[in-house]
């Protein structure tokens, strides 16, 4: 399962590659793409290390997030995968795959997240067996916590992460 790609019916997934910088730029300097996410739009700097982790993780573990194309334009749409970041929270969610998502703002209410996401749980019951996967949610970002639910991923708890508050979610086999 080196680097897999993925095809829906209107994507291509893929792991990421260099010429995937800039519009991995454009998209995380975006201030509509980063509001549940961070307290600024990213930096190229930061931008650049970012699109780096999510290499590292095909590299390390075999795994990470996929940047997400649209077949038909060949447009980056986003991106959307597994991590394993070890996050310094309660509770911690390093024992389970922790899926995320994000897209371009342009990319955002045409249903590209749900076959994205839906794509990437598959690829992900085959890679690590019938378990348990847990992903992170700004409480006030209804978009994604519908695109959660709609995924079986049901609330666990509220917390708080990077003095922001968040809603973990768990998807059981």
């Amino acid at each position: 399962m080196d680097n897999p790609v993925i095809e829906t019916e209107r994507l291509v997934l893929r792991p990421p590659v260099r010429d995937d910088f800039p519009a991995h730029f454009a998209m995380w300097s975006d201030p509509r793409v980063t509001r549940y996410l961070s307290d600024k739009p990213l930096s190229e700097e930061d931008a650049r290390g970012r699109l780096m982790r999510i290499a590292g993780h095909w590299a390390l573990l075999g795994y990470g997030f996929w940047s997400i194309y649209e077949k038909a334009s060949g447009v980056r749409l986003g991106e959307a995968g597994f991590l394993d970041l070890h996050r310094e929270m309660t509770p911690r969610l390093d024992d389970t795959p922790e899926i995320g998502w994000g897209l371009a703002a342009a990319a955002q209410g045409k249903g590209y997240a749900s076959e994205a996401v839906a794509a990437a749980l598959q690829w992900g019951e085959r890679r690590f067996g019938k378990v348990r996967f847990s992903c992170i949610i700004d409480p006030n970002n209804a978009p994604s916590l519908r695109l959660a639910a709609r995924s079986g991923f049901v609330e666990a708890t509220r917390t708080t992460y990077k003095d922001k508050p968040i809603v973990v979610l768990y998807r059981d086999p």
